[in-house]
């Protein structure tokens, strides 16, 4: 469960190891992917889901929907690629998925977002960093109030990072609420992107007042994989770390970022105690 003040700490991992790696630092939920350090986060193999839940019990795990890497236009057989992916993996205890799809002109793909939707009730729906490629934010979360069913939107506020678009968050936090006066089932946004101990005091001090209630990161790094013999000008992937090294999550990053985390918050509460 999330710590002081219900702040919840999502960790994308795409292996076992990562995802232990991640519940011993700390996290609170996770996001599993395959290719995460080098494609951004594709569909994992029912393979992987299997083993990682059995190495993380009671760790709830939301599983990312992403048939390929690139942008987030998909052909009709791709769509259906997805469909068959969620009614694959939703029977394994799952919180729920990770998704998005846009259309050509920059918009929130409303009809086809609706049949994945309608495909992944009642588990959970997170409307993944497909928004940051949207034309206008403002407009992608009235399309996303308008599809329905999706509990939380994953976003670095359209810019590389959470820190560059503190003010673009302050706004789309304001613009939610005066959409919905629902504070327990209403959409909810989970910054993501450049999120580490660094960087999150200010993106609390921030968002707390909002109504910040999770955070999400990848808290990982090329790490080396103990190849001795590397065949000169050859690589299988697309250059650089990712041809000879393996992406893994740091458990001291997340547990570093679970202490910060506690102790901000707890300040804040302080200071809204102090101010009654």
């Amino acid at each position: 469960m999330a710590s002081v003040g219900n702040i919840l700490i999502e960790v994308c991992v795409d292996s076992v190891e990562s995802a232990i790696s991640a519940v011993e630092g700390g996290a609170d939920r996770l996001e599993l992917c395959a290719n995460l350090g080098a494609g951004g986060g594709t569909t994992p193999s029912l393979g992987l889901l299997k083993m990682v839940k059995q190495a993380v019990k009671d760790t709830p795990i939301m599983v990312m929907i992403r048939p390929r890497v690139g942008d987030f236009l998909y052909s009709d057989l791709e769509l259906e690629v997805m469909l068959e992916d969620i009614r694959t993996l939703r029977d394994y205890g799952i919180r729920g998925f990770v998704v998005g799809i846009l259309t050509r002109d920059g918009r929130v793909d409303i009809d086809r977002m609706r049949k994945i939707v309608d495909e992944i009730l009642p588990l959970e729906v997170c409307f993944h960093r497909a928004f940051d490629m949207t034309k206008d934010a403002e407009t992608a979360l009235r399309d996303i109030m308008e599809i329905g069913g999706i509990s939380r939107i994953l976003t670095s506020g359209q810019e590389t990072t959470v820190v560059q678009a503190l003010s673009k968050m302050e706004s789309l936090y304001n613009l939610s609420k005066s959409l919905t006066d629902h504070g327990v089932w209403g959409l909810t946004f989970l910054p993501g992107s450049g999120i580490n101990a660094k960087t999150l005091p200010e993106i609390l001090e921030r968002l707390l007042p909002l109504g910040l209630r999770e955070i999400h990161l990848s808290a990982g790094r090329w790490v080396a994989n103990g190849m001795v013999f590397k065949r000169p000008n050859m690589g299988m992937g697309l250059g650089g770390e990712s041809d000879w090294g393996i992406w893994r999550t740091q458990r001291d990053m997340v547990k570093d970022v679970r202490r910060v985390v506690d102790i901000k918050v707890e300040e804040h509460m302080r200071r809204k105690d102090a101010a009654k």
